[in-house]
């Protein structure tokens, strides 16, 4: 992380811009704090990744609250959108007051410098192999699969630095570690099966208890230990003495969870955030 964090540094005077994912889910807890402090006054642009897992409402609210002078912000889904079009279109857009003065002075603009950089399992592998039209990055459903800077040329206007996925030190909420435990941005073995589980079960009773009836058929109640007890029991996944076995009744779960089998979940909401 502190490599990383070094070479991101070394490398932004090289740029013209910086194009941060976040995950539309959660666009606060995907946001690095350090990301801030290495870009400081840089052009950005931030794409809410994974768009088809989130709520449309939802990430609409997003982009308004988290567009500036400075930032632009888009959602994608990039496995299915024509990606450099889009990147293209709105890195151009972005400098573009910065090639017209370029231009005033005589100057021929260059392609766009813009460096990609994101916490963990936001995507970033996903769009760079998007925009190669190859696989030339390694995609991974868990995090740390980047691990060096390298530069790719999309077109003639736009070259793109892809840096390692970096997480900050310490989490100040203890809401982000699970929300990223929720999404897979952070290693299971960080926190508590069971507290993840009870975090995201408390959640969805209170907000989306319809996706829970609907995946689970079952008869919900506000305690989150018994409704995981009631998703074992109807999986009949049973131990030895008639015993629901809770653990893999959670493993599956929260992988159901990550796998989108209960539908589109916004877990930040702006108003959230306020």
């Amino acid at each position: 992380m502190t490599r990383a964090k070094r070479d991101m540094q070394e490398n932004m005077k090289a740029v013209d811009m910086v194009i941060e994912l976040r995950d539309c889910r959660i666009p606060e807890s995907s946001r690095n704090p350090m990301i801030d402090q290495i870009i400081q006054n840089k052009p950005r642009l931030i794409v809410l990744s994974k768009k088809d897992k989130g709520e449309a409402a939802e990430i609409e609210k997003w982009i308004q609250h988290l567009s500036n002078e400075t930032t632009t912000v888009i959602a994608m889904d990039l496995t299915k959108e024509p990606v450099i079009a889009a990147l293209t279109s709105a890195c151009q857009k972005i400098m573009q007051p910065k090639i017209d003065r370029m231009i005033r002075r005589g100057i021929r603009p260059r392609a766009i410098r813009a460096m990609v950089c994101g916490i963990p399992n936001v995507g970033k592998s996903t769009l760079i192999n998007a925009v190669a039209k190859k696989k030339i990055a390694e995609t991974a459903d868990r995090p740390g699969v980047t691990r060096s800077l390298k530069w790719m040329k999309l077109n003639k206007n736009l070259e793109l630095l892809d840096t390692p996925g970096i997480l900050w030190p310490k989490f100040e909420d203890q809401k982000v570690g699970y929300h990223l435990a929720i999404t897979g941005a952070i290693r299971d073995q960080i926190l508590p099966l069971e507290d993840i589980v009870r975090y995201a079960l408390n959640r969805l009773i209170a907000e989306y208890p319809d996706k829970l009836t609907a995946r689970y058929d079952i008869e919900l109640c506000e305690d989150p230990d018994e409704v995981i007890r009631r998703i074992g029991l109807k999986r009949n996944f049973i131990k030895s003495g008639s015993e629901v076995d809770l653990k893999r009744t959670r493993e599956v779960f929260l992988n159901e969870l990550r796998d989108d089998k209960l539908g589109s979940i916004s877990w930040e909401k702006v108003n959230e955030n306020q």
